[in-house]
């Protein structure tokens, strides 16, 4: 198979107004790109993926859902056996606003360490760097379940997220080593949908563990941390071995795979190995649209962290009560984990990654204002809603995950493009904390509205930059098409 030669200016170019740089460049890129592709044959270029799937997307769900059970797993342990007086609100004497100041710390942390992380996993290879992560917070999880205080929350719950900050926008980063643009979303949205069925997960195994309370004089809540947190630590030592790293370096693929590996993604997305130049940093800080892509992130990342922070004190305001609200938390994740799954696949097919975020904010935040409106006793249809309210708020992010993505063409751009994207959305996960006020049980109008409101404004702006990459699009011309959609 011929190997091509990728133009420098375009790899190292991921943002900008294109139409102002040498369109006949642009065009060798494309040409290059195109034959060195078009000449592989269709039945190896599938095999290649199969085989990269199967190593690649099975660990990284298992991975993201273990990360996501220690995230969320505070939210149960908040009102896990409180009819008995032993939640971990009542076994450490703190109130509602110090357990808010828990959670906020959490997200400090998360954004400080994000885009440090990417680096480090760079430098240190996404097997190494993600294995230390993972027994880090599987640690940190553990720990929690001994901790006698407020202080002793915060500063665990502080660590927690720093070691957590680097593993979603670190796997988002390892796919664009391995896969095209339009090949990302569904595999993204396998991955965070891990999210959602960490809530079902998590909600099922606190009912079990509730049923522990006071044996051997620990209350369930401390079972809970530490059993949630011991797969993570036993499952660092295998990604070290066996999670991989770029496609020149993995033994598993034959030398013609390797080459082809490397060879599909010429001109389309970033190499790892690549070197991280500040020209290429500089380029990407300074491209406006990024920003409007961040503003996008921080307006689902509201109703990600105060649905997956507070779904079991939501539930309870529905009418179940005690390790019923553990259980009822159950069927909303499940049923997100399809929507997320089908959204993210038709945005795949159709190419369709910005109509199909903000098709899915539209439906949640529309979701989330009929929750607000109808009457607190309607248990039954604000139950429905807030299974539709949940499922399209995590439907939402893997498309635009892969939108970012899809539009950074260099190794500089991505290292840094998506966990600034990640960072920044943490503003949102921080006010998504505060929003479900506890004296406006069991309605919880602010919560559903705040809510509806960044929704509905994300889809605005989606929209917005959706019609913005069509138009530069047309100027370039159906040969030169450059942004993803």
């Amino acid at each position: 198979m011929p190997v091509h030669e990728q133009h420098r200016s375009e790899s190292s170019s991921p943002s900008g107004d294109v139409e102002k740089h040498d369109v006949s460049i642009l065009e060798d890129v494309k040409e290059d790109v195109m034959v060195a592709y078009e000449a592989v044959d269709p039945a190896a270029d599938k095999r290649l993926i199969r085989r990269i799937d199967m190593r690649i997307i099975p660990a990284s769900m298992l991975i993201y859902l273990l990360c996501s059970l220690d995230r969320g797993n505070v939210g149960n342990a908040k009102l896990l056996n409180a009819d008995h007086g032993n939640s971990l609100l009542q076994t450490l004497k703190i109130s509602d606003q110090q357990y808010l100041i828990a959670l906020m710390i959490f997200y400090v942390s998360y954004t400080l360490f994000e885009t440090p992380s990417n680096y480090m996993l760079k430098r240190f290879r996404p097997s190494r760097w993600i294995a230390f992560l993972m027994f880090a917070w599987g640690a940190m999880t553990m720990i929690l379940g001994g901790i006698s205080n407020f202080g002793g929350l915060v500063a665990v719950r502080f660590l927690l997220g720093m070691f957590e900050a680097g593993l979603f926008p670190g796997l988002v980063y390892v796919l664009t080593f391995w896969y095209r643009p339009e090949e990302r979303a569904l595999r993204i949205a396998l991955i965070l949908a891990c999210a959602t069925l960490g809530g079902a997960f998590g909600g099922a195994i606190a009912y079990g563990v509730g049923l522990l309370n006071s044996a051997h004089g620990i209350e369930a809540w401390r079972y809970l941390f530490m059993i949630e947190g011991a797969p993570s630590c036993a499952g660092a030592f295998i990604v070290w071995f066996f999670f991989p790293d770029y496609p020149e370096t993995v033994s598993w693929l034959s030398p013609e795979e390797r080459e082809l590996a490397v060879e599909r993604l010429k001109g389309v997305a970033s190499l790892g190995h690549d070197r991280v130049t500040w020209a290429d940093a500089k380029v990407t800080l300074r491209d406006y649209r990024l920003y409007v892509h961040y503003l996008i992130y921080i307006t689902v990342s509201v109703p990600f962290s105060s649905n997956s922070l507070f779904s079991p004190t939501i539930v309870s305001g529905l009418g179940y009560k005690g390790l019923d609200a553990q259980l009822f938390t159950v069927p909303p994740y499940a049923i997100g984990f399809c929507v997320t799954v089908a959204v993210a696949w038709l945005s795949d097919r159709y190419e369709v990654r910005g109509l199909g975020a903000a098709t899915s904010m539209l439906i949640a935040g529309l979701a989330f204002v009929v929750e607000g409106s109808v009457p607190a006793d309607a248990f039954k249809l604000r139950y429905g809603f807030f299974v539709v309210a949940l499922s399209f708020s995590f439907a939402s992010v893997p498309p635009l995950l892969s939108w970012l993505t899809a539009n950074l063409r260099s190794t500089g751009a991505s290292t840094l493009g998506v966990p600034l994207n990640v960072s920044i959305g943490q503003v949102g996960q921080i006010m998504g904390i505060y929003i479900y006020k506890a004296n406006e049980a069991p309605g919880y109008p602010t919560g559903h509205y705040t809510n509806a409101g960044f929704l509905l404004l994300g889809t605005t702006l989606a929209v917005g930059l959706w019609i913005m990459y069509v138009r530069r699009n047309k100027r370039l011309g159906p040969e030169e098409r450059k942004w993803r959609l």
